[in-house]
């Protein structure tokens, strides 16, 4: 080994050494952050996310975890597959439903950053709540939406959040609602689904990524007024400071 190859490696083990302690310590933002560059650095630094993610004794969303299990899922590498399938199988939240609904197929497109085809699979779910009239009507009444069990709509909520870096979610956008005193007249164009009073035509104007505003997703149809999602929105389900 020539002393510029061994030179390379110390500066390589000095860097992940550092970029570890500062990911460690970190704050949130930093966290987020520091994560592509540590899964850029190879092994060692899946190494790192890996035992993080182990370590961390987190109840509920956590949007770093969220952010190093979506970055160790997408790597598709036999080392991260088999670290994934061992520890966290179903994700590394509680898929719970009191409906008996599989929370799995929404996950996978969420990790996967499949935003688009995610909020489409969303509002099935959501109408699968409402129960067979909604489903074959495919929208939803807002007496339909106060029955939801407060338990999936935890669940449907949590996942937007985890793997969107807290951006998106029926939760991010009550905050936003409630901040302009529940005028949706107001949240339209800071969710970005109104532009000069003009509806966000779908779905070729609506952003698929994680560039939009936030709150941008999941989207709910307005066409037939506010009700479903003024219900939805003032569901007990966010009732709880402990709801996701």
């Amino acid at each position: 080994m020539t002393d510029q190859q061994t030179a390379t490696i110390d500066n390589t083990d000095k860097n992940l050494s550092q970029l570890t302690e500062q990911f460690i310590n970190g704050k949130q933002k930093d966290q987020l952050q520091l994560i592509p560059q540590l899964i850029t650095m190879g092994e060692e630094g899946w190494q790192v996310l890996m035992e993080f993610l182990q370590a961390s004794d987190v109840n509920g969303v956590d949007i770093v975890r969220g952010k190093i299990y979506g970055g160790l899922y997408q790597l598709k590498h036999p080392i991260t597959e088999d670290f994934i399938q061992t520890h966290f199988p179903h994700g590394i939240i509680p898929l719970n439903s009191q409906r008996n609904l599989d929370y799995q197929p929404l996950n996978q497109l969420l990790v996967e950053q499949q935003f688009q085809e995610a909020d489409t699979l969303t509002r099935h779910l959501l109408c699968e709540l409402a129960g067979e009239g909604a489903i074959q009507r495919k929208w939803l009444y807002f007496t339909e939406v106060e029955q939801f069990p407060a338990t999936d709509l935890q669940t449907i909520n949590g996942l937007w959040q985890l793997h969107s870096e807290g951006k998106f979610g029926f939760s991010v956008q009550r905050k936003l609602w409630l901040s302009v005193g529940k005028d949706f007249n107001k949240l339209w164009p800071k969710i970005g689904w109104k532009n000069n009073n003009n509806w966000t035509q779908y779905p070729n104007q609506f952003t698929w990524d994680l560039s939009a505003p936030v709150g941008h997703l999941p989207l709910l149809n307005q066409l037939r007024g506010v009700r479903v999602t003024a219900s939805l929105f003032s569901h007990p389900a966010w009732s709880q400071d402990t709801a996701q």
